[in-house]
């Protein structure tokens, strides 16, 4: 069952508070997860994973696990790579190795129980427990102005669950259901009127969390401030979290209220790709250039959904949303782990502090080189697929002979994002690893056993899925 699945993170985290050993328990807990979670996503159409408890009777409101489809599968196996990968990440420091394993470990259940919920009400509730080890991790745990950027994304991502949380109520009234199962089947419905407001408050709410332009400028620096583990979850995972819920919840139910909002999406994920990547080539430092391309990556998703909004009968464009988030999730992370090695052994992320790395360590420098080139889409690793779907889908069912939509020129100006990719990945590889040595970097040493081990297993995902996109695309419907 996905309960039990959910709850080993969980239980593991009330173990280490409970005096067990941190570390010990932590990677344990996350090598169980990746075998069990890996088994479930790829059985997901077995019913034995689905349980159902009734904790409400009016409003019927029930724990319930399951998959919803494909989509969730794949969600499923992202959080738990990422997760395995994270508990053996980064260093806790000295005396605070509870906090430091059991709020990410508390991060994954959050995250897994959002992903494997078919009640909206619990879906929206593990969320919420997910972010409350996130805001301790960066306050308390976290490096430079870390109380400041807690409390800034205190109040963005609380404002966008606010908001969420409105939008959801209004759903559930107008349905009259909590069963996400029931959305996705079409045995609810939403009234015409209401959808456009509806739609309103769920793109804004979900936008937030997963920083969609305006609303993005908490993203960078909480990344940029986060232990590793934090940056890696919430990065690579949680942050998929909105997207999955608008293309489980709101692009079913609210096809013609989202379509009312197609032409400002449009203009809000292209803010995404070129504002936000403009932004990024501006950055001096490697956590947050690797924190803003992480938010620009977030419209190339939107593009997916918009595609799906202006064309509900758009094949592509659900696989492509799924194996780019799947994607940019496991790349994501490898690169905020491998930068946290790289600040360990130089005691900077400042790129005029660093330079020639790839001299002392050779490996570091091809993981890192491996995970950016997945980053700016190419061919052979994940992102490269899923990035190239969402174009395909872009223009499917297009006639060539008729105008451009509004659509397929955001497409088209989106493509120049892959260009800024290139330019502030290269840029930021040259500056970390190529050319002379420096004062921080000329004592450093390669990565360590317990070092490789979780960017191999990322690199290991990124290259399967590049290799083989069916992998996972063979898991949708």
């Amino acid at each position: 069952m996905l309960s039990l699945i959910f709850l080993l993170p969980f239980a593991a985290a009330v173990a280490i508070l409970a005096g067990a050993p941190a570390r010990l328990t932590a990677r344990i807990a996350g090598l169980a997860l990746l075998v069990s979670g890996l088994y479930a996503a790829f059985t997901w159409k077995c019913e034995c994973w689905s349980w159902s408890y009734e904790v409400l009777a009016t409003p019927k409101i029930a724990l319930s696990f399951g998959f919803l489809n494909g989509t969730s599968a794949v969600m499923l196996a992202l959080a738990v790579i990422v997760t395995c990968a994270a508990v053996f990440s980064g260093a806790a420091p000295q005396g605070r190795e509870k906090l430091y394993f059991s709020s990410s470990l508390l991060i994954s259940s959050g995250a897994i129980g959002a992903f494997a919920s078919t009640n909206v009400f619990f879906f929206y509730a593990f969320h919420e427990l997910a972010l409350i080890p996130t805001f301790l991790m960066i306050g308390l745990l976290g490096r430079g102005n870390r109380k400041e950027t807690a409390w800034k994304i205190t109040v963005y991502l609380g404002f966008g669950s606010l908001v969420l949380l409105a939008g959801i109520a209004w759903l559930v009234r107008e349905t009259g259901s909590y069963d996400m199962r029931e959305y996705l089947s079409g045995a609810v419905k939403v009234s015409d009127e209401a959808q456009k407001p509806i739609a309103a408050l769920l793109l804004v709410g979900f936008g937030t969390l997963v920083s969609l332009f305006p609303f993005h400028s908490w993203a960078a620096p909480a990344y940029a401030s986060a232990p590793a583990p934090t940056s890696m979850l919430h990065a690579g995972v949680l942050k998929k979290f909105g997207l999955y819920g608008l293309f489980q919840i709101a692009q079913p139910l609210l096809p013609l209220g989202l379509q009312a909002w197609l032409t400002p999406l449009l203009v809000l994920l292209l803010g995404n790709i070129l504002w936000v990547g403009f932004v990024t080539l501006n950055q001096k430092r490697l956590d947050s250039m690797l924190g803003h391309s992480s938010v620009m990556h977030m419209g190339y998703i939107f593009l997916a959904l918009a595609a799906i909004i202006a064309r509900p009968e758009n094949t592509l464009a659900i696989p492509a949303a799924t194996v780019l988030m799947f994607a940019h999730g496991i790349s994501i992370a490898m690169l905020f782990g491998l930068a946290d090695r790289v600040e360990r052994m130089t005691g900077s992320l400042d790129f005029a502090d660093l330079g020639g790395l790839a001299k002392p360590a050779p490996v570091l420098a091809f993981l890192f080189g491996m995970a950016g080139m997945a980053s700016l889409g190419l061919p052979g690793l994940a992102n490269f697929s899923g990035e190239l779907l969402v174009f395909l889908a872009g223009f499917q069912g297009q006639d060539f002979k008729a105008a451009l939509g509004p659509v397929q020129i955001a497409t088209i100006l989106s493509l120049w994002g892959v260009v800024l990719s290139a330019v502030y990945v290269l840029r930021a590889f040259r500056k970390t690893f190529h050319g002379s040595t420096s004062k921080a970097t000329a004592d450093a040493v390669d990565l360590s056993l317990a070092d490789l081990a979780p960017a191999v297993l990322l690199a290991v995902a990124l290259l399967i899925v590049g290799v083989y996109p069916n992998l996972l695309l063979n898991l949708l419907p």
